[in-house]
């Protein structure tokens, strides 16, 4: 690795009582991640250190060839180095984002499965759960990932399940959901190597606002009717989202959250714009594009793990929603990708 000062200049100080080795964090860029959950993540350490006048963290970016690798934006990022084994000390990230199947080569997950077989710490970022799932490391963890990026992992990994919060930090394993939440995972990190009262001051430089819970929820679909404060209607959102390969009936679903079919399609009309059935329907259209996306399920198998009778009748409703059939759209893709 070039050496190069991990200190940059700045205004803010404060005094951190720590006259130990810095921690390295090594980062492995995997094609097409996502550039905010990445530099969300180091540019906690960068102000840390910056605050504190001295090296508190270092860190380094690897891809699996020593090359350049481009995110999912199309902006490129020059490494520091290929694949390379950190200290025992260090804490090893995989960093990813969109296509996440497909990104994590055999070399990057033994890469991954080595670093942890000698004792480093590892953790994913936004879909970095994908790697550390093929390299074996998440067996009686707890793990998250982006929730855009549940449902393909769910079929992919049956034995395996996100618990949907922001961050965890679970002994030797560190994952996050992307975004923002990989600020909220360093400011932990930050607050156990050196104390709460460096983290906030880091969260007030990165004007970022603290979850303070490690287990909160990342926003998803159901985000927008959290305004409404309704239990009802959330309760009914969650009772359709778990229940996606088998739906249920609106009424039982009214009787499940405890009220009226008439109450609930009034709910609905009021804080959705929509009717619970055209709700329920969307959200597995939706999963089903995810679906297509991120699995190389067929579209048969992915019409059953989203409620339809046939493939044909998810069809119908996909080209609805998207203007093209299954089979077309997942075409396209694969045109556009080979054509890159």
């Amino acid at each position: 690795m070039t050496a190069r000062s991990f200190v940059p200049r700045g205004a803010a100080s404060f005094t951190v009582a720590y006259d130990g080795p810095p921690r390295d964090v090594y980062f492995l860029l995997l094609p097409k991640l996502t550039l905010l959950a990445f530099t969300s993540a180091v540019e906690p350490l960068r102000v840390a250190n910056q605050v504190a006048g001295r090296e508190l963290y270092r860190w380094y970016v690897m891809t699996e060839d020593g090359g350049p690798v481009t995110c999912s934006s199309g902006v490129h990022i020059t490494p520091d180095s290929g694949l390379v084994d950190v200290p025992r000390d260090a804490l090893a990230f995989v960093c990813a984002g969109i296509e996440p199947t497909t990104t994590a080569s055999r070399r990057a997950v033994q890469w991954v499965r080595r670093q942890r077989a000698f004792g480093c710490r590892v953790g994913g970022i936004c879909t970095g759960a994908f790697a550390l799932a093929q390299a074996g490391l998440l067996q009686g963890r707890r793990f998250t990932l982006h929730w855009e990026n549940q449902p393909a992992f769910a079929e992919k990994f049956l034995d395996l399940e996100p618990t949907g919060a922001l961050y965890e930090i679970d002994g030797p394993l560190v994952t996050c959901g992307g975004g923002s939440a990989a600020t909220d995972m360093m400011l932990d990190l930050i607050e156990r190597d050196h104390g709460g009262d460096l983290a906030t001051i880091v969260a007030d430089m990165c004007l970022h606002v603290r979850s303070n819970f490690q287990d909160r929820k990342q926003k998803s679909a159901f985000s927008f009717a959290l305004s409404s404060r309704n239990a009802h209607l959330i309760a009914a959102m969650h009772a359709m989202n778990d229940s996606l390969e088998a739906p249920q009936p609106i009424e039982d679903i009214a009787e499940q959250v405890g009220i009226s079919r008439r109450q609930l399609e009034r709910l609905f009309t009021a804080h959705v714009g929509s009717t619970p059935a055209q709700f329920y329907i969307e959200l597995r259209i939706s999963r089903a594009h995810a679906l297509l996306n991120e699995t190389d399920l067929s579209v048969a198998q992915i019409a059953a793990a989203t409620g339809f009778n046939s493939a044909s009748q998810m069809a119908t409703r996909f080209r609805k929603r998207f203007g093209m059939s299954p089979r077309s759209y997942r075409k396209k893709w694969s045109a556009s990708d080979g054509a890159g």
